[in-house]
């Protein structure tokens, strides 16, 4: 009989094979029409590894229309505009997260002896980090007359908010994995880990949206 620890292992790597695959044909895609804005070149992939098909679908719905050498007229409505932003903000954490966690397990690393501590703390900075350095190359190459201080500021407004907000919601499932779900939490080196941080991207960006919506609505961040 097949336990369950394996029908996992098994469900994880499936998961995790999807969404690369998914990034593998949204970069494919993107060699041939790239985004407009930079940035997004990186985003719409990066976001295909954790909402797989999802990504997909939106990419080619939504993302194509701002291809360089697409002539589309842009009729986005407004949800579908602020996903897209959400999917930006997204793709930023997701890197910073990405990249704490091997930094986390490489060093033995804990606070008030736990791991998950350090993880959030590694990993909500290299997230706000890089989410700013996205956010900026939104906004900079679209206002350069304002110069780089400015947009830096204008960046850090857009994206707070936001990545506290999608940290709320991936933090609080791998809580959930860490307390509840396993017995034995899985580990950095294993593809159940991964796959329960492809859920957790998914939750966070969906803690995220309501508050892009917001600070769309407030000026304070731009539709994409």
């Amino acid at each position: 009989m097949i336990e369950w620890c394996d029908m996992l292992t098994v469900i994880s790597y499936i998961a995790l094979t999807i969404g690369l695959m998914c990034s593998l044909i949204i970069i494919l895609d993107i060699v041939k029409h790239p985004q407009m804005m930079k940035i997004m070149n990186v985003v719409w992939p990066i976001n295909g590894w954790f909402f797989g098909p999802i990504a997909l679908w939106t990419y080619f719905k939504w993302g194509r229309l701002k291809a360089e050498n697409i002539n589309s007229d842009d009729h986005r409505k407004k949800p579908a505009r602020v996903f897209v932003s959400t999917s930006h903000c997204s793709a930023g954490c997701t890197i910073g997260d990405a990249i704490g966690v091997p930094i986390v397990a490489l060093t033995g690393m804990a606070i008030i002896g736990s791991t998950l501590f350090a993880h959030y703390i590694v990993e909500f900075i290299l997230a706000y980090l890089v989410g700013i350095i996205f956010q900026f190359y939104a906004i900079y190459p679209m206002n350069k007359e304002q110069g780089v201080s400015a947009s830096i500021k204008a960046a850090v407004k857009a994206d707070t908010v936001a990545l506290i907000a999608f940290e709320v919601g991936m933090f609080g499932w791998m809580a959930i994995v860490h307390y509840i779900l396993f017995a034995s939490p899985p580990k950095p080196n294993e593809a159940t880990y991964w796959f329960m941080m492809q859920i957790a991207m998914i939750l966070g960006f969906m803690t995220s949206y309501p508050a892009n919506w917001v600070l769309v609505k407030k000026g304070l961040k731009e539709e994409m």
